[in-house]
């Protein structure tokens, strides 16, 4: 069945955040979004220009009557809009339709420093994060939930408040400083994982901490494992950030639209094919002029071209590959792939880190055709060395 996630958050009039970002994100990996609305906002990429909070009675109403009829696999809440929605929301939570993991973003202050919680609806998110599966703060947002010493020991605020609320503690690193991004997962032992990633130069940040929430909580949906989940969920975000379509004289919105081709959690996604070239330079005008385009040329001996759907083909120096088409299988966690294809009797090589950022699988199908299982993430189509 198709993952069901049920969104208890904010709409965004400029549609960067909030309820629009988590449709959008839901969407993309594979899932059905529905919504309960807390509160409606006038805002675009400059700030947030008002805010009207729905009653708490229509959010429960929107909530139950989706989860009576349709279900829910996971629960996604983000901006509350007032202590009353949060204690209406964690009360209808507890009714028991809700059997189902649930990740609770503390929105608290929008990308442009609008506040979009008060005190007393940080206090009633409490409730909300004792029926968390997960809670993923930034920095300033784990602050705002343990107080001031976290912004110079997070590891260890993360861990109490993982202990004291019998939740997992993901605290996202984007507002720290340095070049490298680190997202670190917590319970009630310490860190468990975490995720290390260049940072990305771009205003165009704007609903970044909800798409990951609804990212995550679509592979929760799923069935995925946490880590598993998250892991897609960032690279879902970086795909998006690189992506984004420049809207906005502000903080503008990512380009959740433009991410394609990822992997599914359900299998394998053929995505990328390498093709033998003789003559670099005229595959490489060929495909140019098919309208693909070229974001890696190496050496005039390879190149790779990305598509409007997301899928990427390469050309190879055809001495390189024997001379044959490989087709490529991106897979979300590489080693279960490939311990599930040996235990249905395929031969499968040790997986094996690339230095262009993969790690591949090598087998061969029935009549002898090569294939790879592999994980890339961003650096299929946004590769370092990147053209375009």
């Amino acid at each position: 069945m198709m993952p069901r996630v049920l969104i208890v958050a904010g709409s965004d009039s400029g549609g960067g955040a909030g309820i629009q970002a988590d449709i959008k994100a839901v969407t993309m990996l594979g899932g059905h979004a529905m919504t309960a609305i807390t509160a409606i906002t006038a805002q675009n990429t400059l700030g947030v220009e008002g805010v009207h909070a729905i009653p708490p009675a229509m959010v429960v109403q929107q909530m139950a009557c989706v989860a009576a009829d349709i279900g829910v696999d996971a629960v996604k809440i983000g901006m509350l809009g007032g202590p009353a929605i949060a204690a209406a929301a964690a009360e209808e939570l507890a009714s028991g339709l809700y059997d189902a993991p649930v990740v609770l973003d503390p929105v608290m202050i929008a990308t442009s420093g609008a506040v979009l919680a008060d005190d007393a609806t940080i206090a009633a998110m409490e409730r909300l994060a004792r029926r968390a599966t997960l809670v993923t703060p930034n920095l300033p947002e784990l602050a705002a939930l343990c107080g001031a010493e976290a912004l110079t020991d997070p590891a260890r605020a993360a861990t109490d408040y993982a202990a004291r609320m019998r939740t997992a503690v993901l605290v996202k690193g984007g507002h720290a400083t340095g070049d490298t991004v680190v997202d670190r997962l917590f319970d009630a032992d310490g860190e468990i994982a975490r995720w290390e990633h260049p940072r990305i130069a771009t205003r165009h940040t704007h609903g970044t901490g909800c798409t990951l929430a609804s990212a995550i909580a679509t592979g929760l949906a799923a069935g995925m494992a946490m880590p598993a989940a998250i892991a897609r969920a960032i690279a879902f975000v970086r795909i998006a950030l690189h992506d984004a379509p420049g809207l906005g004289g502000g903080h503008g919105p990512m380009g959740h639209a433009r991410v394609r081709g990822e992997a599914d959690p359900a299998g394998p996604t053929p995505n990328q094919v390498t093709l033998p070239a003789t003559d670099h330079a005229a595959s490489l005008a060929f495909y140019r002029a098919l309208g693909l385009t070229a974001i890696v040329d190496s050496g005039g001996r390879y190149a790779r071209f990305d598509s409007a759907g997301g899928t990427t083909l390469s050309i190879e120096a055809a001495a390189e590959i024997d001379g044959r088409a490989v087709v490529y299988l991106e897979v979300v966690d590489l080693d279960v792939a490939v311990a599930s294809a040996r235990a249905a009797g395929i031969a499968v090589d040790d997986p094996v880190a690339q230095p262009w950022g993969w790690r591949e699988a090598r087998l061969t199908d029935p009549a002898g055709n090569p294939l790879r299982l592999y994980a890339a993430g961003e650096q299929r189509r946004f590769p370092p060395w990147r053209l375009a």
